[in-house]
């Protein structure tokens, strides 16, 4: 939260989108980046933390957000206000099992 605080401050952002453009003068851009953009971020700070990109998309941070947001105990319907899934068998599908490990044999030794 206080990389993200930071961020709007710098931006001056108040209402509208978080993600950004910044050029080499930095300023910060009105509009979006595109979801384009996004994926190509979303690989490259992957592979930057040794992972391999090809498994991940901007689609990966839409996930993220349903999975933490389905662990701590948000309903679907808020879920799918922020993320625009039309139903609750597509947010469904971006759930990750996020208690993987939880009340499970193995979760006990990790």
């Amino acid at each position: 939260m206080k990389h993200l605080t930071t961020w709007l401050d710098h931006a001056k952002i108040e209402t509208g989108a978080l993600f950004r453009s910044v050029n080499r003068h930095n300023h910060v851009a009105e509009q979006r980046l595109s979801g384009e953009a996004v994926c190509i971020i979303v690989k490259q700070r992957a592979e930057a933390a040794g992972f391999d990109a090809g498994g991940y998309s901007g689609h990966s941070l839409r996930a993220g957000l349903a999975t933490s947001a389905a662990m701590a105990g948000a309903s679907a319907w808020k879920i799918r206000q922020q993320t625009g899934h039309a139903s609750d068998a597509m947010l469904s599908r971006y759930i990750r099992d996020g208690d993987l490990f939880t009340s499970n044999a193995a979760g006990v030794v990790l």
